[in-house]
């Protein structure tokens, strides 16, 4: 695949750019940073597209993770792969099932992600000038990931928890609003950050592997660091596929504290509600030894794959179009001196 893309249709030099005096004048020269010219709404609206496109590109492959995750689950249920997966639901349940739950999900993955990027932004920039003197810093891109993280779930936590008990087989919620009356009537307001604590534990390493992934790769494929679509795409599915297969015990875990699967816990002799990362670990071993701990790993690398690429491709997209366009504003507001 060749990486060189049209210099002309597909990059924008932003090391130079055009001055008040209609001159080119030295920017900062990394396209990633721009501080003067990116500014928080850019980043947010970038964000906010590519978390909702991440998330419905590829959702019903992420509808098939949460069921190959159930730890037993029920006869009718049980996939020996993604595609035999999707086909049986497709033909037993309908044409829309694998899609229960998109709504939710897509709700919370827009405000969640205008978060997510724009902090990360502003953070690795404000890192990065401390550590590196306004260099790249994989430090830098490992914490501002783990910092835009926990504001990320903050937001998203409650619908992961809502999009989880849609997508498991035999669900027994009507919709949207009967699943969310019926989590609040019966668990309490609690139920929707029951797992935040592991969705934490689980994607700050997940999102600190990630972004730094993804620099070092934007080194080696892109070390101008222009808008340049392939490279980012590649960073992307790498950053996805590694970051993903390093996590998913952690998300075998917080899928039984979402889903609180009955089966699973009466077989345990659990009553109640099952709380706490540390019992999510000790049932998930009891229940299928170590093999447990990856159930679903195999969805959940082909979901994060795709997913991750087309985030960071949007994002960069939309980063690098909004960018253009408020300077060309810019540029024609201060018009000729």
């Amino acid at each position: 695949m060749e990486l060189c893309a049209d210099p002309v249709v597909a990059t924008l030099e932003m090391s130079e750019i055009k001055g008040k005096d209609g001159e080119l004048s030295e920017g900062d020269g990394d396209y990633e940073s721009l501080p003067p010219h990116a500014s928080l709404t850019i980043h947010m609206t970038a964000g906010a597209v590519a978390g909702i496109l991440e998330h419905t590109v590829m959702y019903p492959v992420d509808s098939v993770k949460t069921r190959m995750q159930s730890l037993q689950p029920d006869p009718k249920a049980q996939y020996s792969s993604v595609y035999e997966a999707l086909r049986r639901i497709v033909r037993t349940e309908g044409l829309l099932r694998p899609l229960r739950g998109l709504n939710i999900t897509m709700l919370g993955a827009g405000p969640a992600h205008a978060i997510y990027f724009a902090c990360y932004e502003r953070v690795k920039h404000t890192l990065s000038e401390v550590i590196q003197n306004g260099g790249n810093s994989h430090i830098a891109n490992g914490l501002a990931g783990c910092v835009a993280t926990v504001l990320h779930d903050a937001v998203m936590n409650p619908a992961e928890v809502v999009k989880q008990r849609m997508q498991m087989y035999n669900s027994p919620y009507r919709n949207l609003l009967d699943c969310v009356r019926t989590i609040q009537r019966t668990e309490g307001l609690a139920a929707f950050y029951r797992s935040y604590s592991t969705q934490l534990a689980m994607n700050i390493p997940f999102q600190a592997v990630h972004f730094m992934t993804y620099e070092l790769m934007q080194e080696r494929l892109n070390p101008h660091r222009q808008y340049h679509p392939g490279s980012h795409i590649l960073s992307g599915a790498a950053a996805g596929a590694v970051s993903a297969a390093i996590t998913t015990p952690l998300d075998v875990c917080k899928t039984l504290l979402n889903t609180q699967e009955n089966v699973a816990l009466s077989s345990m002799h659990i009553s109640g509600h099952l709380t706490g990362m540390a019992n999510a670990f000790r049932t998930v071993y009891r229940l299928g030894g170590m093999a447990a701990f990856f159930k679903g790993i195999q969805a959940r690398v082909i979901y994060q794959m795709p997913s991750t690429a087309i985030a960071w491709s949007v994002y960069e997209f939309f980063k690098y179009f909004l960018t253009k366009q408020q300077m060309e504003r810019e540029a024609g507001t201060a018009g000729p001196v």
